[in-house]
């Protein structure tokens, strides 16, 4: 079946027209996910999807944005903890989305819709498992590196939300099945990943928790991030359903889910123009609206096809692209306001 014509224009990659022609896979046919690891082409299209290297903006964003800030408020930005701070929220995010292939592989609710998890792709949940926890620790590591430099406060908001990460796919909490996954999302996103953000670019020996910045700062790109976590279950609700995992897609039923989705992107922009309004933020932090278009595109295209899972299943990248486009906006917006505002 051909792409949406939404999603060929939002010019989504070869990787997620693969996974649109061939998901979901019949559970019945488990010589079909081998045939297609058999395929030297077809794997490296199905590694390039497990590796999702566009959904690391989500990890960067915090630390972007705080740059930003910094620049427009005219402080200074540590640019070698802005280097580590990035490097170990990679790792981080790394860690997540590895662990989560191992925790959904226990449940089974990879085994048939999800060809390009790690685990069904080596066959070694083993290994993957060990590859996630090197990637925590290397990344716990960096961010006490970080944290000895700036403030220990640091480190604890990374390790919440690291432990947000755990509740919501690791046993026995399993929070994201129980449809809990969004909140956590933007509580971890948002204020706590900003706070660490801020405290991690500033000078040395500053201990006070910037609660009101961060909230102010990291609530709008936060409900965008989380965005792309609640697109992510549309085109596997039978899946999810199956397994027991309760996800709001599930719940609400894709109609209903597809309705929210302009309120997400209202509430994300709203969010970032209110001090926009009350002149706490420069004109130029509007530049946050490039994020439109394929904010647009994904209403459009979850308006249209929600019932049918072949052709939304790369509705979170059109999420990931208004996400990034989002945040990246507002950065720099943020920073150029000093200068043009």
């Amino acid at each position: 079946m051909e792409p949406a014509p939404e999603a060929g224009r939002s010019g989504c990659s070869n990787v997620w027209a693969l996974q649109r022609r061939q998901l979901p896979l019949p559970a019945s046919e488990p010589q079909v996910v081998a045939s297609l690891h058999a395929d030297p082409a077809q794997r490296r299209r199905l590694w390039k999807a497990a590796i999702k290297w566009p959904m690391y903006s989500v990890a960067v964003m915090p630390v972007l944005l705080a740059a930003g800030w910094r620049a427009g408020q005219g402080l200074s930005v540590r640019l070698d903890q802005l280097l580590l701070f990035l490097l170990a929220a990679v790792l981080l995010l790394a860690w997540e989305n590895l662990a989560n292939d191992v925790f959904d592989a226990d449940t089974g609710v990879d085994t048939q819709g999800k060809p390009h998890s790690v685990v069904n792709l080596t066959g070694r949940r083993d290994r993957v498992s060990l590859l996630a926890n090197g990637a925590l620790l290397l990344g716990l590591l960096l961010m006490a590196v970080v944290a000895l430099r700036s403030s220990s406060a640091v480190l604890t908001l990374v390790l919440a939300c690291c432990g947000i990460g755990y509740a919501y796919q690791g046993p026995p909490l399993r929070l994201g099945y129980r449809g809990l996954g969004e909140p956590l999302c933007w509580i971890a996103f948002g204020p706590l990943a900003t706070a660490a953000a801020l405290l991690a670019l500033a000078p040395a020996g500053t201990g006070v928790v910037p609660w009101w910045a961060a909230l102010q700062l990291g609530s709008g790109p936060a409900v965008a991030t989380t965005l792309v976590l609640f697109c992510s279950h549309f085109h596997q609700v039978e899946e999810d359903a199956a397994h027991g995992k309760r996800s709001p897609v599930v719940r609400l039923g894709t109609g209903a889910a597809a309705a929210l989705i302009p309120w997400f992107v209202a509430a994300a922009l709203a969010l970032e123009w209110a001090p926009v309004l009350v002149r706490q933020w420069p004109l130029t932090a509007l530049l946050g609206a490039i994020g439109v278009p394929p904010a647009q595109a994904l209403i459009r295209l979850l308006r249209q096809h929600h019932r049918a899972p072949e052709r939304i299943v790369a509705s979170k990248f059109l999420a990931l692209r208004f996400q990034a486009l989002n945040g990246l906006g507002l950065a720099a917006g943020l920073a150029l306001g000093r200068w043009l505002g």
